[in-house]
């Protein structure tokens, strides 16, 4: 085992060492990479009623892009074909096209660099780090999926579209438009259930729309990869930012047969891990490129 070099850092310094050792860009690249991402996805749906300049009309459940392009939510999809209703071909065309993108593009890239509630959630997640909030409870991380068979079995019994009545993704699509009203508790419900109840709770735990992108992007090409187990000192800031920290232990502290890919289809692609190891432990890279033989630490 190589010579720890240093105590684990506080979960609130994260980063700290990125940012003195590689500069600001470096520590923060991929966030805001996906702030650019999110925020400009949002001005796609906003810059038709504001500018009536059409990229992206309807929601984040379904909406069509240049008034050609059918995009639609697979788990509404989903919805619908258990509810017995065959939607239009449109419909069925867009969640096919979303699957096809997200199945192979990287895992769960939706939940990290599409999902508006991701950035109130991060915020969560930043101010229970900054103040110091410890665990007060703790959720299995498969509930998410049992969610989402209950959805699918709930929309099955009762005929209706059951999740659309709650779901806080679409609440936030609908803020931008029409402000806060009736849907802003739900934004408000996720983001105090992270910061005072179960860390990253809503999406590590909770979100049905989150376990659907990890069952269709399983198999995605793009992940993260351990570059080198060697270099990791144990300062622990890719545990303390990371939202499925539980993704990171096989590759980073596995067996020298494990794979140092993160292959987990609950990993969020976001690569924080990525900018705030001083260490350049972690890099993307594809899931079938050839691994050079690793050591352990």
């Amino acid at each position: 085992m190589a010579f720890i070099k240093k105590a684990a850092n506080k979960p609130q310094d994260a980063g700290l060492q990125a940012r003195q050792k590689l500069g600001w860009w470096q520590a923060y690249r991929f966030l805001m990479l996906r702030r650019f991402t999110q925020l400009s996805i949002i001005l796609m749906f906003l810059s038709g009623p504001f500018w009536n300049v059409w990229i992206l009309k309807g929601n984040y459940s379904a909406s069509m892009l240049f008034d050609i392009i059918p995009l639609t939510d697979p788990l509404i999809t989903a919805e619908s074909l258990a509810t017995g209703y065959l939607p239009e071909w449109t419909t069925i065309l867009g969640a096919l096209m979303i699957v096809a993108c997200y199945g192979l593009l990287a895992s769960k890239v939706f939940c990290g660099w599409v999902c508006p509630l991701n950035m109130v959630t991060d915020l969560a997640a930043w101010l229970r780090r900054k103040l110091v909030i410890r665990q007060s409870a703790k959720l299995p991380r498969y509930l998410r999926y049992i969610l989402l068979a209950v959805i699918l079995a709930g929309s099955a019994l009762s005929g209706t579209l059951l999740w659309e009545w709650i779901n806080p993704v679409a609440a936030f699509g609908r803020v931008f438009l029409f402000g806060l009203g009736a849907t802003g508790w739900l934004i408000l419900a996720v983001f105090l259930f992270d910061l005072f109840v179960v860390e990253h709770g809503w999406c590590g735990h909770l979100c049905p729309i989150g376990a659907i992108y990890g069952l269709i992007g399983a198999q995605s090409l793009v992940r993260v990869k351990v570059v080198d187990r060697t270099r990791c000192d144990r300062c622990m800031d890719c545990y303390n930012v990371c939202p499925e920290s539980q993704v990171l232990r096989l590759p980073l502290h596995g067996k020298a047969e494990d794979s140092t890919m993160v292959l987990s289809k609950d990993c969020i692609s976001c690569g924080r891990c990525i900018d705030v190891c001083a260490e350049n432990v972690f890099a993307f890279g594809l899931r079938f490129e050839k691994q050079l033989p690793v050591k352990n630490i």
